[in-house]
């Protein structure tokens, strides 16, 4: 069963980007989205995978796309921006919230964990997922979370067995 490589151009993918060209923030966004493409096209992490009906999405954080920045109002303002990177990456699979199972999440502060839980409901709504939140370091400098997750499909692709 062959794997799907999946991005959305609107989304930093983490771990390829950082350090990885001169100049992230110069330019146009479209020449920033092509540098991405192509520093992601060196990388061995995509922002998902798709594999039968499952799909794995990278750890993703509150990293403006189309600056590579991290967005400035701290925890709640770098949740907000992660999730909707999150929805956009799950969009190009042709998945939603709707379709998470698991959500893992790094957390810088152990303690923002009653507001992460606050946010992580109001992006949910009446949906649950299995979780697991850990106190770490996420890996790029001003992060204060990182989330990745598993969300499955009813069906296969075509051509997937």
């Amino acid at each position: 069963m062959p794997k799907s490589i999946v991005a959305a151009s609107s989304v930093a993918t983490s771990g390829a980007t950082r350090g990885s060209t001169a100049s992230a923030t110069a330019g146009t966004t479209a020449q920033r989205v092509a540098q991405r493409a192509e520093v992601n096209a060196g990388s061995p992490i995509a922002q998902a995978i798709r594999f039968g009906r499952m799909l794995f999405v990278s750890g993703v954080g509150g990293v403006d796309g189309g600056t590579d920045t991290v967005v400035a109002g701290g925890l709640e303002a770098q949740c907000v921006l992660a999730l909707a990177n999150l929805d956009a990456i799950l969009a190009a699979a042709g998945a939603n919230h709707a379709h998470v199972v698991n959500l893992r999440i790094v957390l810088r502060d152990i303690a923002d964990a009653p507001r992460l839980d606050a946010l992580l409901s109001r992006w949910l709504g009446e949906e649950k997922v299995a979780a697991l939140c850990i106190g770490g370091v996420p890996n790029r400098t001003g992060i204060d979370l990182q989330i990745d997750c598993i969300a499955m499909f009813d069906e296969q692709r075509a051509g997937q067995s």
